[in-house]
């Protein structure tokens, strides 16, 4: 019962703390805000290292019993190794172990610049692809809100390109209005802005009634099993 009576405690005592010092940023609760956000910094550190754990453990079991894929379960693990390595050690590193590991030139930096880098743009220019077949699934004209949103997209398309532009440069100045750019700047200003707003608030009446439950007590899910 101690067990999780304490780590319930710690949340309450934080988040009042951390909800009072955001309203009343004076001594001692501004100064006690500080020193929470520095201690979660600390604990968030540790993270990485149960992450890379974590990473370790599953490759190593996929390699073991030779479970599909696992050739690329062994580049994974030796990538990460060798960049650990690197990266602890700066070895190569032109100013030594007291160098910056993204000194021009070491090995580090020739790592993430020459092979993350590029396979992080690989992988976000993949992802156009699922993009461009998720939108053809969701602009279908099978209703009327499906029909206003696809013509919505085909007016921002235009607009954002040298094309929309030339399709509507004959209108005069009394119907700038109806020109395919300025319709797509309207579009995102006005309804777009203003459904992006509904969505945070609602997205910030869920942070509120969840940090509630979490200081509350009720929800307890983070002290892992059944939550009871």
């Amino acid at each position: 019962m101690l067990t999780r009576s304490v780590p319930i405690l710690i949340t309450f005592v934080v988040g009042v703390v951390l909800v009072v010092s955001f309203f009343i940023p004076h001594q001692p609760f501004g100064k006690l805000g500080e020193d929470f956000s520095v201690f979660f910094d600390i604990i968030a550190s540790f993270a990485f290292f149960l992450g890379g754990g974590n990473l370790v453990r599953i490759h190593l079991e996929t390699v073991g019993k030779r479970k599909p894929g696992w050739g690329y379960s062994g580049i994974t693990l030796v990538s990460f190794f060798v960049t650990l390595f690197i990266g602890f050690s700066k070895i190569g590193n032109p100013w030594g172990i007291q160098g910056d590991l993204s000194e021009y030139g070491s090995p580090f930096y020739v790592i993430y610049e020459s092979i993350f880098t590029p396979a992080s743009a690989t992988m976000y220019a993949l992802l156009a692809f699922y993009v461009a077949s998720a939108s053809y699934r969701a602009f279908r004209a099978k209703n009327l809100e499906a029909t206003v949103l696809l013509i919505a997209a085909f007016v921002i398309l235009l607009g954002r390109t040298f094309v929309g532009a030339v399709l509507t440069a004959w209108l005069p100045d009394s119907l700038a209005f109806l020109r395919i750019p300025n319709l797509a700047n309207w579009i995102l200003v006005t309804p777009n802005l203003s459904g992006q707003r509904a969505i945070m608030i609602g997205i910030s009446l869920g942070i509120i009634s969840t940090s509630l439950k979490l200081i509350l007590g009720i929800e307890r899910s983070y002290l892992g099993g059944d939550g009871e």
